[in-house]
């Protein structure tokens, strides 16, 4: 796999910025269960972050290139204990059980669904009947200030 442009690195640490850590790599290290969760989260969302509980900032960098080779993934950014890793995600095939049905057609205007005259957000129908009126009670007011 390539290495990243700068550009492309940039904006994938700008987008990294608002993330938390998914994987935590604990006092045993890297382990292999770690790299498939590891794996599993690069599936699900393609840029994460690895949080690596040591101090020793060698370790860091090898785990890094590590997990890299192992996954075909990208490093993004290493600061402190916090690695950022990408790996462009698969597309799902159409005709795979795994693929999602297709959305709803486009949406009305301001980006809302259309909603039919009966129906509320919740998407319930709604009542025929009115509200019963409420019983009138005398308006309360704020007390008098001494300004």
């Amino acid at each position: 796999m390539p290495a990243l442009s700068p550009a492309r690195r940039s904006a994938l640490r700008a987008q990294a910025h608002a993330l938390h850590p998914v994987v935590m790599i604990g006092d045993k290290g890297l382990t292999e269960t770690v790299v498939a969760e590891v794996d599993r989260a690069l599936k699900a969302h393609g840029l994460i972050k690895v949080k690596a509980a040591t101090d020793d900032r060698e370790a860091r960098t090898a785990w890094m290139a590590q997990i890299c080779d192992q996954l075909a993934a990208q490093p993004v950014q290493a600061i402190g204990k916090i690695l950022v890793i990408w790996r462009e995600q698969e597309e799902a095939q159409p005709d795979s059980p795994e693929a999602k049905p297709a959305r709803p057609a486009a949406k009305a205007a301001g980006g809302k669904r259309p909603l039919s005259k009966a129906a509320t957000r919740s998407g319930r129908p709604r009542s025929p009947a009115p509200s019963p009126p409420r019983e009138s009670e005398p308006r309360r007011r704020r007390p008098r200030t001494s300004r």
